[in-house]
């Protein structure tokens, strides 16, 4: 299915481009997301009428997730969690644990802009994460797991 994407989609392309996607993907993501429209013609005349405006809205999302990532840039975050001697956690830091000690410090961030790529944390130690605030604005973050007995 040939789709028209409303903004940028990571690894697919930017506002207006039209793509070549999976129906699926398009009927089940992209679509009900409001980040695509089907490619008709009668989509596409209207999405060239709209389209400065589309980019007007899209440069003011992106300069407000560059300026709410340049606050988060180099923060260090930590969490106590019960561990054993040898270091291990009892349970594990997740994404919703991270967010909730950042949203306490006064930054709005939701659970899947924190990018875990090994998955939730379950050792005492400095871990460095990235923060996906929007597909142009990533900061990394580092987050300090401490023990406690």
């Amino acid at each position: 299915m040939q789709v028209i994407l409303m903004e940028k989609v990571v690894n697919l392309g930017s506002l207006g481009d039209v793509v070549k996607v999976k129906d699926g993907f398009a009927r089940n993501f992209l679509i009900p997301q409001g980040k695509a429209k089907r490619a008709t013609p009668d989509n596409l005349k209207a999405f060239e009428v709209r389209r400065a405006e589309l980019e007007k809205a899209q440069a003011e999302a992106l300069a407000k997730a560059q300026e709410r990532a340049a606050k988060l840039e180099g923060l260090a975050v930590q969490i106590a969690q019960k561990a054993g001697v040898d270091g291990r956690l009892f349970g594990s830091v997740t994404n919703y644990d991270i967010v909730e000690v950042l949203n306490k410090q006064g930054h709005e961030v939701d659970r899947s802009q924190i990018r875990m790529p090994q998955g939730p944390l379950k050792r005492v130690g400095d871990y460095p994460l990235e923060v996906a605030l929007h597909s142009d604005a990533v900061v990394t973050i580092t987050v300090s797991v401490l023990g406690e007995s």
